[in-house]
C-alpha cells in the first residue's frame, strides 16, 4: 500500500491523526515531569526554550538515523533552505517560543484551551488558500463544538476565568504560527519528502530555541541522568513520530477534513496527565471527549456528504 493510499484512506486518516493527538498530548505531563526533575520553573522561560531546543533537535537527529537505517539517507540539498526554513521558522520556532513566554503570564487553564485554537487558524487559512477547503456552516459547527468540549476538558483543572492579557494573547499568535505552519508544511510535502521535511524543518527551528535559551541561561544549565534524559528522548520521539504522521495527513487530506482531530490534544493531555501526575479525572473529561469526537463527526460528515454528491452527479 502506498503512502498516499493508507493516509487518504479512512482508517489511515483516523489511526495516524489519534496516534498523533495522543502523543502531542501526553507530552503535557513528561514536559510537566522534565522540569519537576529539571528544576526548572514556571518562570524559567530561557531554561524551556532551551530544553525545547534540546528536544527538536534531538527529533530530527533520530529521524535522520532511522531512515538512514532503512536505508534512505537524508541528505540536506542547500535548493530546500527556503522551503523548509519557512516551515521551520513558523512550525517550531515562532511557535514555541512565544508559547513559552505566553504561557508563563498566563494560568495553565488558560493555555490549554488557547491551545486548542490551532484548529481554528488552520481552517481560516485554508480558506483563503484552497477553494475547495472553504468554510461552511457544519464546519463551523463542528469546530464550536469541538472547541466547547476543549473548553469543558479544562474547566477541570482549575476554576475558569478567562480574560486577554499579554500572555493570552502570545499564545493566541503562538497557536496561529502553529496552525499556519501546518498548512505550509502540506504545501511543502509537494516539493520535499515528509520525512525530509519534518527533520530539517525541526533542526532549523530548534537553532533558534538553542541560541536564545543559550545566551539567555547557559548552553548547558541541566543535569540529565538516565530519567531525565529518558523523558527528553520521549518526548523527541513522540515530536518526530508525531510530525511525521501529522505532516502526512496534512499532505494528502484536506485542511478542513483533518483539522478537528486537533482538539483531542489537550482532551487527552489532560486524561494522561490524571493517570501520570495523580490529578483527579472529572467525568467532565469525558463529556469534553464525546463533544470533540462529535465535533470530527460532524465535520466529516459534511464532506463525505459532498462526496458522495459528486460521486452521484458524476453517475
Amino acid at each position: 500500500m502506498t503512502a498516499k493510499k493508507f493516509f487518504t484512506h479512512p482508517f489511515g486518516v483516523i489511526s495516524s491523526a489519534i496516534i498523533t493527538t495522543f502523543l502531542w498530548g501526553s507530552a503535557f505531563p513528561f514536559i510537566k515531569l522534565s522540569y519537576e526533575h529539571l528544576d526548572i520553573g514556571k518562570t524559567d522561560i530561557w531554561e524551556q526554550m532551551l530544553f525545547a531546543g534540546y528536544r527538536f533537535f534531538l527529533a530530527s537527529i533520530l529521524i535522520l538515523i532511522f531512515f538512514t537505517l532503512l536505508g534512505r539517507k537524508l541528505t540536506f540539498k542547500r535548493g530546500t533552505v527556503l522551503v523548509v526554513g519557512k516551515v521551520g521558522l513558523f512550525q517550531t520556532f515562532l511557535q514555541y517560543v512565544l508559547f513559552y513566554i505566553g504561557l508563563s503570564y498566563s494560568t495553565g487553564v488558560q493555555g490549554s484551551i488557547i491551545a486548542g485554537t490551532t484548529s481554528f487558524f488552520q481552517l481560516l487559512a485554508a480558506h483563503f488558500m484552497y477553494k475547495n477547503d472553504r468554510l461552511s456552516f457544519k464546519k463551523i459547527l463542528g469546530v464550536t463544538v469541538g472547541f466547547a468540549g476543549v473548553i469543558i476538558v479544562n474547566i477541570t483543572k482549575g476554576t475558569l476565568s478567562l480574560h486577554l492579557g499579554i500572555g493570552e494573547i502570545l499564545l493566541l499568535i503562538a497557536m496561529a504560527f502553529g496552525g499556519y505552519g501546518n498548512v505550509f508544511a502540506k504545501e511543502a510535502a509537494k516539493k520535499v519528502d515528509v520525512a525530509y521535511l519534518t527533520a530539517y524543518q525541526m533542526m532549523m527551528g530548534s537553532f533558534g530555541l538553542l541560541l536564545i535559551g543559550g545566551i539567555a541561561a547557559g548552553f548547558l544549565p541541566f543535569h540529565f541522568n538516565l530519567v531525565t534524559f529518558g523523558m527528553l528522548l520521549y518526548l523527541s520521539l513522540l515530536s518526530s513520530v508525531g510530525f511525521i504522521l501529522w505532516n502526512n495527513v496534512m499532505k494528502y487530506n484536506q485542511v478542513g477534513k483533518v483539522s478537528m482531530y486537533l482538539f483531542l490534544v489537550p482532551v487527552f493531555g489532560v486524561m494522561l496527565s490524571s493517570f501520570m501526575l495523580h490529578e483527579a479525572l472529572s467525568y467532565l473529561v469525558f463529556i469534553g471527549l464525546m463533544m470533540v469526537t462529535a465535533g470530527i463527526i460532524i465535520v466529516n460528515y459534511q464532506r463525505d456528504q459532498k462526496n458522495t454528491e459528486i460521486s452521484k452527479s458524476a453517475s
